[in-house]
């Protein structure tokens, strides 16, 4: 039988994975990450979620192909198909913030305290800590992994309640002990002063003083992740 390896980004979130888990994994693609955990038996059962044909036709052959069973393969929008109690953890990786945070307000239940949720915004990460501020969520916890020479977050959210900084939302809601976390800042800061540098018109004067007022945050942050470090240090 030939061996499943994970990227650094899908063996992060299988890290994070409690062992005994009920898992769904929502936009599963190849589902390489459920398979794994079977494979190395960390999940009693996997849901596969996908939302089109093909990438799920794929899943279903990479179960195939590494021998894992204990993975129930399903067409579906979001979590439209897991029902509350068919699984305690839910991965949502490999997308938009935004398409995140659009699932979960499909499946309100995830907001219950009782479900875990492991997320891997590919972009707009704020946007989703954002959406999870304001819905009832708390991110219990944020780490960060370099994949193919690009930093991702990945979040450990539950029901509850937090209020992040501005910085915070766009600097990660804890990271502050994450040893990536300054270069994950300054790759933000960089990113929004030259979308500044290209708001030369009078009447996107109000948009560079927002982004302005980000990059000031950002910059609070990253003193922070400093003062963090040499405690640690």
């Amino acid at each position: 039988m030939k061996t499943l390896e994970l990227t650094p980004r899908l063996q992060l979130l299988a890290d994070q994975v409690p062992p005994g888990a009920r898992l769904a994994d929502v936009g599963t693609d190849h589902a390489y990450l459920p398979v794994w955990l079977r494979l190395h038996g960390r999940v009693v059962s996997a849901i596969a979620c996908d939302l089109r044909e093909g990438p799920l036709a794929r899943a279903r052959e990479t179960g195939r192909a590494y021998g894992a069973d204990g993975i129930d393969f399903r067409l579906g929008d979001g979590l439209s198909v897991v029902s509350p109690e068919e699984a305690d953890t839910i991965v949502i990786a490999g997308m938009g913030g935004e398409n995140i945070a659009a699932i979960l307000e499909q499946a309100p239940w995830t907001a219950d305290g009782v479900h875990r949720l492991l997320l891997q915004p590919m972009t707009r990460a704020e946007a989703l800590r954002r959406f999870l501020m304001d819905h009832g969520y708390a991110i219990r916890r944020e780490t960060l992994v370099r994949d193919r020479g690009t930093l991702y977050p990945v979040m450990e959210a539950a029901g509850g309640e937090m209020t992040l900084s501005l910085g915070q939302l766009y600097g990660g809601a804890a990271l502050l002990h994450d040893p990536l976390g300054e270069r994950y800042i300054i790759e933000k800061i960089i990113r929004l002063t030259n979308a500044v540098a290209g708001l030369n018109h009078a009447r996107e004067r109000q948009k560079a003083d927002a982004l302005r007022e980000i990059i000031t945050a950002l910059l609070s942050m990253r003193e922070e992740w400093r003062r963090a470090k040499s405690w640690r240090d």
